[in-house]
């Protein structure tokens, strides 16, 4: 591997604002590189990526936490001696580079490597696990130590021991999980299982008995790993992996599609992250204690709508936390729940929630919203040869449709922080 040159570090940069910059920033780049040219680095930090070293390297690391930057950008330059620090007090604490590197990639000369991630504003801080992308971006401070805590974080083990089964029964139902029922903590099932739930740790709780704790759930020798859906909300069953449970792939797959459901819960810290997924949003707006509301909801989706996952984003949202989209609606938490389509550009009010068990119904509005037939009732009014027990709620006729409150969580191009006052 080839690392890159040390930069002299500031140490007011401990305390920059976390802004980036785009490719309009050019006003002031010329007097960062002339500075930077009069320093002679003499050590060296972070790996220095390119393509011969790249997809190596996130292949065979559990972790590499990357810093794609712009030598044009004053903020990439702010960033990089910390940066270098960070990466050799992260190589102190963990030396074996299968388990952490700190990397960085120059943007203009390895666009082929960001242009993989979409990375369009600089510095961008991607961490990848297992060669995943973590879906959020870093947000924390960009200090070493602050880089450092980040990353010892992200190390720990996701996975919590049981020593009786008696102890599985009292895990939270509210929560989607995996159990492995194992031999011993240095099985190859253990290893897959462990670097699996690195990954999808933001996601679901992972859960493992060795030996006696286990031992009358697997037969001898065979380790097992199962899933329990959530009891409260889910028409899901649990379920046994059936394959090879040595495969990091084979394992992944399946906990994935199993950890992450089809009906997701919205809320101010997973917005953003939702938004870059880029597909227009339906969701249920209910009282926070309307359990039948969810389950309903989630029966429809599961029964009727399963053809719309890569179309749509099903999510449900506690209408008393998001009361600011109802507003928007003409509606209160006294009209819960509540069902609308946001497309990013408008806001749809499906006619009445109580309808959602009827055959087709949802599934006519999410073709209503591709054909452009509500953008056009919400202007015209409804279609002369259309059914009226499918119109939308009566609006003026020439009105437009509520603009969308749930773009604004959509990533900035310019910061870092979302606000929560924004929707």
């Amino acid at each position: 591997m080839t690392y890159s040159n040390r930069r002299p570090r500031n140490k007011e940069m401990s305390f920059m604002p976390q802004r980036s910059c785009s490719r309009k920033s050019w006003g002031i780049v010329l007097f960062y590189l002339v500075v930077i040219s009069f320093y002679n680095p003499t050590d060296s930090g972070a790996v220095e990526f390119d393509e011969s070293n790249f997809d190596a390297t996130i292949a065979h690391s559990e972790l590499v936490f990357v810093n794609f930057y712009a030598d044009w950008c004053r903020f990439s330059n702010l960033l990089a001696p910390i940066f270098d620090e960070a990466a050799d007090k992260i190589s102190g604490v963990f030396p074996d580079k299968t388990k952490v590197t700190l990397g960085r990639v120059d943007s203009d000369k390895h666009s082929s490597i960001s242009s993989r991630y979409k990375i369009s504003k600089y510095p961008t801080l991607k961490l990848i696990r297992n060669g995943v992308p973590v879906k959020k971006e870093y947000r924390g401070g960009r200090t070493p130590e602050a880089f450092l805590e980040y990353i010892v974080k992200q190390m720990e083990n996701p996975i919590h021991e049981f020593h009786h089964l008696r102890e599985v029964l009292s895990i939270d139902e509210t929560k989607r999980i995996f159990i492995g029922y194992m031999t011993s903590n240095t099985s190859r099932t253990y290893d897959t299982y462990r670097r699996v739930a690195m990954n999808l740790k933001d996601d679901c709780a992972f859960y493992v008995g060795f030996g006696e704790a286990s031992r009358t759930m697997h037969p001898p020798d065979v380790d097992i790993l199962a899933f329990r859906p959530d009891r409260t909300t889910s028409v899901e069953l649990d379920e046994t992996f059936k394959g090879n449970s040595e495969n990091f792939d084979e394992v992944l797959t399946w906990i994935q599609t199993k950890c992450v459901p089809l009906v997701r819960e919205i809320t101010f810290e997973n917005a953003e992250e939702l938004t870059e997924e880029g597909l227009p949003f339906m969701i249920l707006f209910h009282n926070p204690d309307d359990k039948d509301s969810i389950r309903r909801y989630n029966q429809v989706v599961h029964e009727q709508l399963m053809g719309e996952k890569h179309a749509i984003t099903f999510l449900t949202a506690d209408g008393k936390r998001f009361a600011h989209p109802l507003h928007h609606l003409g509606k209160s938490e006294k009209d819960l729940p509540l069902i609308a389509i946001d497309s990013f550009r408008h806001m749809y009010l499906f006619p009445d929630a109580s309808q959602m068990d009827i055959p087709g119904k949802l599934k006519n509005f999410i073709a209503d919203l591709h054909s452009g037939k509500l953008h056009r009732e919400f202007h015209y009014g409804p279609d002369p040869n259309s059914d009226p027990s499918n119109d939308l709620l009566t609006q003026p006729k020439g009105t437009s449709p509520p603009e969308s409150t749930f773009k604004k969580l959509a990533p900035s191009s310019n910061r870092y922080t979302l606000l929560k006052d924004e929707l």
